[in-house]
């Protein structure tokens, strides 16, 4: 049985733009547009051309995309104005686009409230726009901007306004979910009396998420028949965002509802990429990308409990509705308070570590972390430091060198434009196979100095830590008062661009910081394979 076609329609740099805290500049807007078309996205929606100057900028030539149709939204003319001399419609049409996007409105109660406009004249502005667009060879849409509930206000004109667009020639007529407040049996039941009146394959859905429904809300739309869907990559979009299409490409991929029935430009190759797009995304965005997000989330294939890490050991299918790596996430078993015996066997076979499932000092490994967790480590966030905990355990980390004495001293100063600053100055002692190295260094903080001094000079281990470098740091105070513990989180990164995460806990913080420090150091050399 043959399936149908499904059109994906990417608003990212359009609708996702209006996030709070997202600017794209030109060069973003150019990067993600290619990351789109190679990922198998049928229409990438560029922006607004005329609105402000770096969508009329990225308009003024089309990028080399190879799939994707390079979309350009606007206005339909405005009310009084012919199509011929309105600068909206200029805009629309001078822009090196393949396919307009039109927005209008199809609310009686918007028509009449926000344009100040009869709903002839609205009418006759979606005709005149669609008719001019298309008689210049564009390929056009129309989003019906409030359709649910206009429908569910005045259905006659909310049906007449996409009835407008399609009569006059529009390839797409999408239903927009504008205030995001729609239920999914309601987009079925009224998307299901749309294509009654419009052909489904000519029906789309736009869906934004003020009710954390507008992924269900878009596929409510499919099984009643659209076939276009319009979202934004990790559900950019403003106020509550977009229907995601990080977990709408997956589902209807993988779910067999939608996969039997459909197919989509996306294929399982591309749709292996989507956890670094994703990722790609946030990172251009300085964005920390949400751990718990559907598929794509760092924790989405995560186990964290004993009963639940056996299972996932014998058969993944027990507590993973897909298989990660069809995504291009992975499968993870922390070791925390929580874990057992199988989730820490599971993170040794992870790490490469050699073990015998009968050796007792596996429950010793179980038994240490616990209590060590339960003085304020934790693990589950911390990959590097267990490995380390557990090749310390199982006796197969060498003493690489010994810190016999390490001192921090921050003091204010005035530096030669006579401007006061603050520095510190650490020193660390270590003894490398009875070399004693004394190394100083100075940094903008006591543990920027403390990294800097660590990793000056460790004698015949230098060589492997010289692309070490740390690029996150993070404290947390456990418990108040003046015994407070402090949590020291250390993330550092190779010269392969392999990152890792360690940790240190104490009442002192530059205590915490420097376990955690040391760690990542130790991690490095056992990782570059060091000799002993």
């Amino acid at each position: 049985m043959s399936r149908e076609r499904l059109y994906l329609f990417d608003t990212t740099l359009r609708d996702g733009a209006q996030t709070n805290g997202v600017d794209f500049t030109l060069h973003d807007k150019q990067i993600i547009a290619q990351m789109l078309d190679q990922l198998g996205i049928d229409y990438v929606e560029g922006g607004y051309p005329g609105a402000n100057p770096t969508d009329s900028e990225f308009f003024a030539e089309r990028p080399k995309l190879e799939h994707a149709s390079f979309t350009a939204f606007g206005m339909t003319r405005r009310p009084g104005r012919s199509a011929s001399n309105d600068p909206g419609m200029a805009a629309l049409l001078e822009a090196k686009a393949d396919a307009i996007c039109f927005v209008a409105k199809s609310s009686a109660y918007q028509v009449r409230v926000a344009l100040e406009t009869t709903n002839e004249e609205n009418l006759a502005s979606i005709r005149d726009s669609v008719t001019t667009a298309k008689a210049a060879g564009r390929e056009v849409m129309l989003d019906c901007e409030h359709f649910f509930d206009g429908y569910k206000e005045n259905p006659d004109f909310a049906l007449a306004c996409a009835k407008a667009a399609y009569d006059s020639g529009a390839r797409w007529v999408v239903l927009c979910d504008t205030n995001g407040g729609t239920m999914p049996h309601e987009i079925e039941t009224i998307v299901g009396e749309v294509v009654k009146h419009i052909p489904g394959d000519h029906v789309g859905i736009h869906a934004h998420n003020d009710t954390e429904q507008a992924v269900a809300n878009s596929l409510a739309a499919v099984r009643a028949g659209a076939r276009q869907i319009q979202g934004t990559l990790n559900g950019l979009g403003e106020r509550c965002g977009n229907a995601n299409l990080c977990s709408l490409i997956p589902t209807l991929r993988l779910k067999r509802e939608f996969s039997d029935a459909f197919e989509i430009g996306v294929s399982s190759d591309r749709m292996a990429t989507l956890m670094k797009v994703s990722r790609t995304l946030d990172d251009m965005l300085n964005r920390a990308p949400n751990r718990h997000a559907p598929y794509v989330g760092e924790s989405a294939f995560v186990t964290k409990t004993g009963i639940h890490a056996s299972a996932v050991l014998k058969d993944p299918q027990t507590y993973e509705h897909v298989s990660p790596e069809a995504v291009g996430n992975h499968r993870k078993v922390l070791v925390s308070d929580q874990a057992g015996r199988s989730n820490v066997i599971a993170e040794l076979e992870r790490a490469g570590i050699p073990h015998d499932k009968n050796d007792p000092k596996l429950l010793r490994l179980v038994e240490e972390m616990k209590e060590r967790e339960a003085a304020g480590y934790a693990y589950e966030s911390a990959d590097a430091s267990f490995e380390l905990l557990a090749r310390r355990t199982l006796g197969k980390v060498p003493e690489y060198f010994r810190v016999e004495q390490f001192d921090v001293n921050v003091e204010q100063r005035y530096n030669a434009n006579g401007q006061r600053v603050t520095v510190a100055m650490a020193v660390v002692k270590v003894d490398v196979a009875g070399e004693r190295l004394i190394s100083a260094a100075e940094g903008n903080g006591p543990v920027n100095a403390l990294d800097v001094a660590l990793r000056k000079d460790l004698g015949k281990y230098q060589k492997y830590i010289e692309g070490l470098k740390l690029i996150d740091y993070r404290v947390r105070i456990l418990n108040g008062g003046t015994e407070a513990v402090t949590r020291v989180l250390i993330e550092s990164e190779d010269e392969q661009g392999e990152s890792w995460t360690t940790i240190g806990v104490s009442p002192n913080i530059i205590d915490a910081s420097f376990q955690a420090l040391m760690d990542s150091v130790i991690y490095k050399l056992v990782k570059s394979g060091a000799p002993a």
